[in-house]
């Protein structure tokens, strides 16, 4: 059993990186979308998201840190693992201007649809299908994405009024 358990530790801590913050620092802080939304399901077309800058109130044992969280985050714990934060560089010429995103508690947030761009249908052998080239919130039309007509009208159907 010790043997596997240096093994496995030999293994992650190659990967592992020492990140340490302080009091005052900025950091951006990692959400994810929900899960079963129809734009996610796909692979390849996530990057982690992040909001922020958020200040460092305190540091909370070796990995946790205290964040200052807005009045709009307050169902939200502010204790994060080191994991979830990325270090946020201040440059004087950098104007933040982020919509606040609507989180759960557990850090995701679900993504909207905002507009319908375009409109093709894909043929195969035997069958043709619908798709629609859908605009996000919180998205820019680079990466709008193409879903499929029938799903899309049932989940929104106020888009194709």
């Amino acid at each position: 059993m010790l043997a596997s358990q240096s093994r496995q530790k030999s293994y992650a801590d190659p990967k592992r990186r020492d990140v340490e913050f302080r009091v005052g620092d900025h950091v951006f802080l990692r959400v994810s979308p929900m899960k079963g939304i129809k734009r996610f399901g796909k692979r390849g077309k996530l990057c982690p998201r992040f909001t922020g800058p958020f200040e460092i109130l305190e540091k909370i044992g070796q990995v946790a840190y205290r964040l200052a969280l807005p009045p709009a985050l307050s169902a939200v714990h502010n204790v994060f693992h080191v994991s979830m934060l990325r270090k946020y560089v201040s440059d004087p010429s950098h104007i933040l201007s982020y919509e606040s995103l609507q989180l759960q508690p557990d850090m995701s947030y679900e993504e909207q649809p905002v507009q319908i761009l375009d409109r093709k249908d894909k043929v195969l052998r035997n069958k043709t299908i619908a798709l629609v080239k859908v605009l996000w919130r919180n998205s820019k039309v680079e990466e709008a994405t193409w879903e499929l007509e029938s799903d899309m009208r049932a989940q929104y159907p106020e888009l194709f009024r």
